[in-house]
């Protein structure tokens, strides 16, 4: 299995990837698209993901939007990035990095866990692309994840 993802924490990426495409493709936080799904849709991306993997984002987003009834909504952490914008894989990756770490540690339901961190202060840090917390060290965000704040250098 070297240089090989498991499958579930690649499954876990592709739904980071997908709330955060949704969320761009909306105007919405992802805390907001997060609600919108619901647990048990969120169970359902998740354990679908391998067959979701093969379709297009654009299309499945769609789909998502109007079955969940997501409304368009006002954030935009897009436009006035004054650097190069992360992708949504970029994002996910981080997303899935943190989930894994929280649940290595609580061994929490992680769906619940994806409800709790975007809903969570950090995520926030995280959505500011004009700050650097997407692309600090894992341990660094899990760590002011924990504290309800980025950590004191």
């Amino acid at each position: 299995m070297i240089g090989r993802e498991n499958k579930k924490d690649n499954d876990l990426f592709f739904v980071c990837s997908l709330i955060e495409f949704i969320a761009r493709t909306t105007k919405n936080t992802k805390a907001d698209v997060v609600f919108a799904l619901g647990k048990n849709k969120l169970r359902q991306i998740l354990e679908l993901a391998d067959v979701y993997h093969s379709e297009n984002m654009a299309k499945l987003t769609e789909e998502l939007i109007n079955e969940c009834n997501i409304r368009p909504g006002h954030f935009d952490n897009i436009s006035g990035c004054l650097y190069a914008v992360p992708t949504h894989w970029d994002i996910g990756k981080v997303y899935k990095r943190l989930l894994l770490e929280i649940k290595r540690e609580t061994g929490a339901d992680v769906i619940d866990l994806i409800i709790d961190v975007f809903n969570s202060p950090i995520a926030k840090k995280i959505d500011d692309y004009n700050s650097s917390m997407y692309y600090e060290n894992p341990d660094y965000i899990y760590e002011s994840f924990k504290q309800g704040k980025p950590c004191e250098e």
